[in-house]
Order: C-alpha cells, then sequence, then structure tokens
C-alpha cells in the first residue's frame, strides 16, 4: 500500500470519526440549548423584514451579518435616523437575542432619542413606555440574569420618567401613577395609632402578599371562591370576550382599570357621572358591581388578575416585592422609583450569582448598586405621593404630588454599608466606599435639614451626630471643621440657602414646613407654630419658583422643574385636604376646628364623602354628634367649588395633560 494511499484512508477515518461524533455531540448540544433557552431564532416570521429570513440562511455566518446591521444601527442612530435604527435593532434581537446592548441600545433609542421627536406628551409617554417594555417584558425573558439590563432598567425609570430633566416628566409620572393604580389598587391607609415603621412596613408587605397568596389558576380561584370565578364569567360575557381571565393578560389589565374606575367613582360620591357622562363599558362595570355585592369576591378575583398581571405581563415576581418592601420600607409601587429599585436590586441579586473569578471585572456592581441607592433616596424625597385618578382619567390637568416619605431614611443609613461591602468584593476597596460616600454624606444634611424644618429636633440631632462622626467625610473641604461646629438651626440654614435651587429640597422643604404647620400648630391649636411654618413654606416656595421656573413647549401647563404646583395657595389646601384624609376622624376634627375657612374649603367635600356616613351612623347610635357639628360647612362652598373647577379648566386649557379614554 503506498503513502498517499495510506494517507487517504488515515483521513477518510478521522473524518468517519469526526462525523460520528458530530451527529452525537449535535444532539446532546442542541438538547441543552433547549434546556438553558440558547436557542436563536431559526425561522423567519410572518412580516419579518428579508434581511430576518438573510441571517437565518446564513448559518454560522449569522455573527458577521449581525456586525453589518450593529454598524448600520449606529450610524442610522448618530445620523438621526432613528425609525430605521429601530428596524435595525429589531432585526438583531430576532437574529442574536443574547446580545444584552442591542436590547438597550434599542430602548434607549425608543424612550429618550424618538420621544422627544414627538410633539404632545402623551405621544412621548407611549415611546417612553415601548423602550421600558421592550427591556422588561422581551429582553429580561431572553437575558433574565444579566446585570447590564437590570442596571440600565432601574435608571431609565429613575431618570426618564421619576427625574425631570424631560419637559414632560410631570406628565409622565401621573400617566405611571395612573396605570399601576389600576394594576395594584390604591396603596394602604395607615392608621394614625400605627405609624411606627415595622407597622407601616407590615401593612405595605400585606398589600403584595395578598396577591402573593391569591390562587395560580381559574380552577384554584373557582375553589376558593366560586363568586369570583362567576364574576369573571359574567365579566366575559357582558364584554364579549372570546380568552379565559387569567390566560389573556390584555384582558386581565381591562378588567382591573374598569373594576378600579368604577371604586373610584363610587367612593368619590360622583355615581351621578356614570349615567350622565360614562361610556356604555363603564355603565355595563357599574351594573356588574351592582349585581354581586360580595366585596371579598371582588377582592379575590381582582388578587388573582393582579398576580398573572404581574408574573406574565410586566415579568415581575411578587414574591420579590414582598421582600423589597421588607428590606427597604413602605414601598409604593406607583412611584417610579419603586421600579427603578425592584430592578436594580434584582440585578444585584442575579449578579451576584452569575459573578465569578473570570466575569467579575465585566459585570458593573458599582454603577448597579448606585441606582440601588439613588432610587431609595429618591423614595424617601418623593416616595409618599398623592393624586387625583379620576382628573387623570378624564384627561384634565390632574393633581399630582410626591412628598418625602421619613420611612425610608433609616433604610438609605443602613444601606450604605451593605452596598459599600458587597461591591467591595468585586472593585477596588477604596473605589466604592469612595463613590458612595459622598452621595451618603448629601444625604445626611439632607436628612437633618428635613427634620430640622419638620420640627423634630430630636431626629435632626440624631442624624447631625452621624453626619458630625461620619469616617467617609470629605476632610479637605476647608469648610468641614467650621459647618460641624455650627448649632443645629445655623448648620440646617445653610443647607438650605445652599441647594435651594434643587426640586427636590425645595420640595422638601416647603412640606416639611406645611406639615409642621398643619400638626405642630393647627393641631395643637398653636396659631403661632402654624404662621411661622406657613410664613416659611409660602417664601421657600417664591424662592424656588424665582430660580427654577420655565414654560416648557412640550408640557405648557407644568414646568420641566415643576416638582409643586405654582401656586401656593392651591398647592397648600390641595395637601391640607390630603393630610386630614390620612388621619383619625379625631383628629380630624381638631385639624379642621382650628384651620381658616380657607383651608376648610379644600377639605370639606372629600370629608363629606368619606367620613359623614359613618359620623351618621354613630350618630343614630348615640356616639357621635352629627356631621354638622363636626365639620361644619364653610362659608362660601358654592362660590368655592365653581373657583376650584375653573382653576381646574384653566390649567388644563394651557395644555391638556392626558386623553380621555373611553
Amino acid at each position: 500500500m503506498g503513502h498517499n494511499t495510506r494517507v487517504r484512508l488515515v483521513a477518510l477515518l478521522v473524518m468517519l470519526v469526526g462525523m460520528l461524533g458530530s451527529g452525537v455531540l449535535t444532539t446532546a448540544i442542541a438538547a441543552s440549548q433547549g434546556r438553558h433557552e440558547l436557542v436563536y431564532t431559526d425561522r423567519a416570521e410572518d412580516g419579518d423584514p428579508p434581511q430576518v429570513a438573510l441571517g437565518i440562511a446564513m448559518g454560522a455566518f449569522r455573527g458577521i451579518f449581525v456586525n453589518v446591521l450593529w454598524l448600520e444601527a449606529t450610524a442610522a442612530k448618530e445620523e438621526g435616523r432613528f425609525y430605521e435604527s429601530i428596524e435595525l435593532a429589531s432585526m438583531i434581537t430576532k437574529l442574536q437575542p443574547r446580545l444584552p446592548q442591542v436590547w438597550t441600545f434599542h430602548a434607549w433609542n425608543m424612550a429618550y432619542n424618538i420621544s422627544v421627536t414627538t410633539h404632545t406628551p402623551d405621544e412621548r409617554w407611549q415611546w417612553v413606555m415601548a423602550g421600558l417594555d421592550l427591556l422588561r417584558k422581551e429582553g429580561l425573558r431572553a437575558n433574565p440574569n444579566d446585570m447590564h439590563m437590570h442596571k440600565e432598567l432601574g435608571w431609565m425609570f429613575l431618570h426618564k420618567v421619576g427625574g425631570y430633566t424631560d419637559d414632560a416628566n410631570q406628565h409622565y409620572k401621573r400617566q405611571f401613577a395612573y396605570q399601576w393604580h389600576n394594576i395594584l389598587g390604591p396603596a394602604p391607609t395607615i392608621n394614625p395609632e400605627e405609624r411606627e415603621r415595622r407597622q407601616v412596613v407590615d401593612l405595605y408587605a400585606k398589600w403584595i402578599q395578598d396577591i402573593v397568596d391569591a390562587p395560580d389558576s381559574r380552577s384554584g380561584l373557582r375553589e376558593k371562591n366560586p363568586t369570583a370565578d362567576e364574576i369573571a364569567q359574567t365579566f366575559e360575557n357582558l364584554f364579549n370576550t372570546t380568552s379565559r381571565l387569567g390566560s389573556d393578560t390584555a384582558v386581565d389589565e381591562d378588567f382591573l382599570r374598569r373594576y378600579q374606575l368604577d371604586v373610584e367613582i363610587v367612593q368619590s360620591g360622583k355615581i351621578w357621572t356614570i349615567e350622565e357622562k360614562a361610556g356604555p363599558k363603564t355603565k355595563l362595570m357599574h351594573q356588574l358591581r351592582q349585581q354581586y355585592t360580595d366585596e371579598q369576591a371582588w377582592a379575590d378575583l381582582a388578587n388573582f388578575l393582579r398576580k398573572h398581571v404581574l408574573i406574565e405581563e410586566y415579568n415581575m415576581e411578587p414574591v420579590r416585592m414582598v421582600q423589597q418592601v421588607y428590606k427597604f420600607g413602605p414601598v409604593d409601587w406607583r412611584v417610579p422609583a419603586a421600579h427603578a429599585l425592584y430592578w436594580s436590586s434584582r440585578g444585584t441579586d442575579v449578579g451576584r450569582m452569575e459573578v465569578t473569578t473570570r466575569n467579575r471585572s465585566s459585570l458593573d456592581f458599582l454603577n448597579t448598586y448606585r441606582v440601588v441607592m439613588q432610587s431609595v433616596q429618591d423614595l424617601w424625597r418623593h416616595g409618599d405621593m398623592y393624586f387625583n385618578y379620576l382628573d387623570v382619567h378624564e384627561g384634565r390637568a390632574a393633581y399630582y404630588q410626591g412628598v418625602p416619605n421619613v420611612y425610608f431614611v433609616p433604610t438609605y443609613g443602613a444601606l450604605f454599608e451593605e452596598v459599600v461591602n458587597a461591591s467591595g468584593i468585586y472593585e477596588a476597596d477604596h473605589k466604592p466606599y469612595r463613590q458612595y460616600a459622598v452621595g451618603y454624606e448629601n444625604f445626611l444634611r439632607d436628612a437633618v435639614r428635613f427634620f430640622y424644618r419638620r420640627g423634630d429636633e430630636r431626629n435632626a440631632n440624631f442624624w447631625f451626630d452621624k453626619l458630625r462622626n461620619f469616617e467617609g467625610q470629605n476632610v479637605n473641604d476647608p469648610d468641614r471643621v467650621y459647618e460641624m461646629s455650627l448649632t443645629l438651626k445655623e448648620f440646617a440654614d445653610r443647607q438650605l440657602y445652599d441647594s435651594m435651587g434643587s426640586p427636590s429640597v425645595a420640595t422638601s422643604e416647603v412640606y416639611a414646613s406645611l406639615q409642621s404647620a398643619f400638626y405642630n400648630g393647627l393641631m395643637i391649636g398653636d396659631m403661632d407654630v402654624f404662621r411661622g411654618q406657613w410664613d416659611y413654606a409660602r417664601k421657600a416656595h417664591a424662592y424656588y419658583f424665582q430660580q427654577q421656573f420655565n414654560e416648557v413647549v412640550a408640557s405648557t401647563n407644568t414646568a420641566r422643574m415643576e416638582f409643586m404646583d405654582r401656586d401656593f395657595t392651591f398647592l397648600a389646601g390641595q395637601f391640607f385636604a390630603n393630610v386630614i384624609m390620612a388621619i383619625h376622624p379625631e383628629q380630624a376634627e381638631l385639624l379642621y376646628g382650628y384651620a381658616s375657612d380657607d383651608l376648610r374649603r379644600y377639605a370639606y367635600d372629600s370629608l363629606a364623602t368619606q367620613f359623614k356616613p359613618t359620623v351618621d351612623r354613630l350618630e343614630e347610635e348615640g356616639k357621635s354628634e352629627p356631621f354638622e357639628v363636626l365639620f361644619p360647612e364653610p362659608e362660601g362652598m358654592p362660590q368655592f367649588r365653581a373657583f376650584y373647577q375653573s382653576k381646574i379648566n384653566q390649567r388644563s386649557q394651557r395644555g391638556v395633560d392626558g386623553a380621555q379614554r373611553n
């Protein structure tokens, strides 16, 4: 046998062994791909552009083709051809769904670049939502353990929706609150006698725990509460739905929206609007609520649907939401920072599970933890939220206000060491401490100022002491020794004038002073305290708007930096109404009794709607004086109602901040 023949035989044998091994390994690899969800698109769908089919057909050369598409998408974005860039990015996500940078590129393009090219706040909001949904509903389903995507999604909630850099940011906040008020219902009402942090955290955890405990299936719902299942079937028949509740998430969310709308209308005492103004579907839902009066059945059905909407539609884990409430504080999920916290915190959790000695330099723990910290900070600055649901629903210039939530102050303090220690495992030891120390020092300064302005000198001194003894302070600051030698009052005043241009500082100053005016002044009849705090709030409000107020084109109803209503009397009156509705009737009676008619007028109709039925029942039992004695109607209410409505109309005429919904 010649040399060439032996070479050919050996080559043939190697080829046969390779082919046999390839066949065996291909089966195992394919099975592993399926188990770990690593399979890329292997066929084009109807409506896909031809480039997708071409990329699939290229087989092993798909990566090169994707690189070409990526270069084209980047060039299109830089040249302002945003829609073309979106189409190219969409192709890439179909061809290589495991490439996180493409998903974030695609989402940012929609939420940041395209949104600002539109002409109305509603159009902007649709594009911002499209970017958010792309990441949480699609990108993170394909890459559930990618920390980069979690960080980017958290930052978009915090910066784009919760921040104030976008001219239409106030519209975003109202629409976001409306959306999540429909999905989860209103935040729990805190009992004035149970305001300790642990009690409030338990209350907010139960809000979501009821959803966690809801049945997983329609049969489970039927077994738990047959009436709830019967309501669901009747709803399907009335609204001509062809799919079962719990499987079609669009139907689920629509049910929750219509259910919450009817609840809000009834609670507002405006049932007459259903007959006079409501559309046919709103009337149908009201009739259904009148037909079935078992409120527990409605609650069970709503929680069942909420569970499915959270998991199937928004890719969220209710159990994790409960855990985050216990870890961070009473999270109001109708606030953008709550979702920023959810996704960024989840990112650090999955990052710790995925990190190895080989990949730790590529995982950005430092900046992901920074989003966690900033989200907590935003919850303490704006996490106690009030808004008018019906005004948003009807497309009017709705009242929306986020005010400081003091329950997150200790959260931020406790989180500092945890975050430094955790991120320090994966970063240079000095780097995370230096980065987080600056933010923590600013937080301490804000906390001292806020508690002092609120009249809570005990807590103000506690955090001032923390600041004085904080090891991470900038020792090279020439003013540090002088600042730390100031009295509490001197220090708080200095912080105010150094940072009053910040929306968060201005908001906390105004609302802290109003809280002190109402609780420490009116509640106990100390009019000197009331007048002093009221005057300070009014001056701080005026100073801020002189510094920051600018009209903008995209949302002429609210300036970009307008975190408060520009009319101080209107702002204070609305806040007085919110405060008095959140306290016990006996305390409300005291607060109302000492208030002037100017403030009473803002609260009277709400008090009559919420408290009068209870007071009337107690009066019949001989346990209470008449409602008219406890809360007498202030003079001039007809004129005030007309004035109030005209003010709302004027605000709407400057730019309708919403769209009519059927």
